[in-house]
C-alpha cells in the first residue's frame, strides 16, 4: 500500500484575539529529525511562548509512531488537537509544530483547542503531498555482468541494491516498490536471473 507524504514544507499564520498561531508543516522520517525541525522553529521563532506539536511517521493507517506536546499549554488544548488533525489527514512521515504569540486574552480551554485545530487544520490544507510507494524486498540471483544491468534497472524504477554477496553467482537482494514486482520477474526471466520464491 502506498500513502502520502508532504511533498515540500508548509507555513500558515492565524490570529486568534490577539494571539498570533504560526503553523509549520514539514516531513520527518523519524524522531531524531522531529527533533531538528521543532529546534528549527524555536530558533525561527524565538519569542514565541509556547511551541506545541505532534507528528505521526509511518503508514497514517497504521502508524509506527506518534507523539505530541503541548509546551505549557493547559494540558490536552495544543498537542492533541494538532494529533486528531493529522490523524484524519491521512498523511504519513508528517510534524506540524505550531508557535503563539500570547497576545493578552485568555481564550479559555475550548478555544485552545479550537485555536490549536484550526491552524494545523490550515497548514494542511496549503500542504502539498505525493505518494509514497512501500517497498518490497525480494533476494535475486544473478551472474557477474548482470550486476550493472540489474543496478540499471533498479535506478530507473525506485529501487534499491543491497546486502550484495560474491561467489559464483551474486547473490543481493533487492528493494523495490510493489507495482515493480511482477516487471523484476520479467526482467529476470529474460536474462536468466534467479527470484527464489519468498517462503
Amino acid at each position: 500500500m502506498a500513502y502520502h507524504i508532504p511533498a515540500e514544507s508548509a507555513q500558515t499564520e492565524y490570529t486568534v484575539r490577539k494571539s498570533r498561531f504560526i503553523s509549520r508543516a514539514e516531513q520527518v522520517e523519524d524522531k531524531s529529525e522531529a527533533k531538528v525541525f521543532l529546534n528549527q522553529c524555536r530558533a525561527d521563532f524565538p519569542d514565541a511562548n509556547h511551541h506545541c506539536w505532534a507528528y505521526l511517521l509511518g503508514d497514517p493507517a497504521n502508524a509506527v509512531s506518534a507523539a505530541m506536546s503541548d509546551d505549557g499549554e493547559p494540558s490536552g488544548t495544543a498537542g492533541k488537537p494538532i494529533l486528531n488533525v493529522l490523524q484524519h489527514k491521512g498523511v504519513g512521515d508528517i510534524m506540524i509544530v505550531v508557535s503563539r504569540y500570547f497576545g493578552g486574552v485568555r481564550l479559555g480551554a475550548g478555544g485552545l483547542v479550537r485555536a490549536y485545530s484550526s491552524a494545523a487544520q490550515q497548514v494542511m490544507d496549503h500542504l502539498k503531498t505525493q505518494e509514497r510507494q512501500l517497498l518490497t524486498t525480494r533476494k535475486v540471483v544473478i551472474d557477474f555482468q548482470g550486476e550493472s544491468v540489474l543496478r540499471r534497472w533498479l535506478t530507473s524504477r525506485g529501487g534499491i541494491l543491497s546486502n550484495i554477496t560474491y561467489s559464483e553467482q551474486v547473490t543481493c537482494e533487492v528493494s523495490i516498490p510493489q507495482s515493480e514486482v511482477v516487471q523484476l520477474l520479467a526482467v529476470s526471466a529474460s536474462y536468466g536471473w534467479f527470484v527464489p520464491v519468498d517462503d
